[in-house]
């Protein structure tokens, strides 16, 4: 562990990087960077956790397919509204 203490200015430069980071946006140098803070960094680390797992729960709930009845319902509502609009 570093001996550097994380001031304001410094986290939210790399809370907007934890995004980026996390769909692997970043090139090596600034991963490394915020790695590094993250280690020092227990509130960084802490919404990085709970951004990480937003994303997971994300994209588990995006994998799932609508029941059928559900789809159909939502077709019908928006030919409904496509009608709607066109008579307007």
């Amino acid at each position: 562990m570093s001996q550097h203490s994380p001031d304001h200015d410094d986290c939210s430069d790399y809370l907007e990087r934890i995004v980026f980071f996390l769909d692997n946006e970043l090139d090596e140098a600034d991963c490394s960077e915020v790695r590094v803070h993250l280690e020092e960094c227990g509130p960084c680390l802490e919404k990085y956790d709970l951004q990480r797992t937003v994303k997971q729960i994300v994209a588990r709930s995006c994998s799932e397919s609508a029941p059928d009845g559900l789809r159909e319902r939502v077709r019908i509502q928006i030919r409904e509204v496509q009608i709607r609009i066109s008579e307007g």
